[in-house]
């Protein structure tokens, strides 16, 4: 992961951060939880494959929210 972010810019890594940080936020999760560092790994993909800043929290959102438990008896 580390590697991934030496090649991005220093925008880029401020977007990275803010992105984590206000996913982590929202899900009342700590950035160091297996889910905070899954965002983080996955936030970086997005960013690698440029997506524009303002969708990186509604595409981290859609990749990484479980939809909610339905259950049919």
């Amino acid at each position: 992961m580390l590697l991934s972010l030496i090649s991005l810019s220093d925008d880029e890594i401020e977007s990275v951060t803010m992105s984590v940080r206000e996913w982590c936020q929202l899900r009342h999760c700590d950035v160091d939880s297996p889910e905070g560092r899954r965002a983080l790994t996955k936030v970086i993909d997005l960013v690698q494959s440029k997506r524009s800043k303002g969708s990186l929290i509604a595409e981290l959102s859609q990749r990484l929210d479980r939809p909610s438990d339905t259950h049919v008896e």
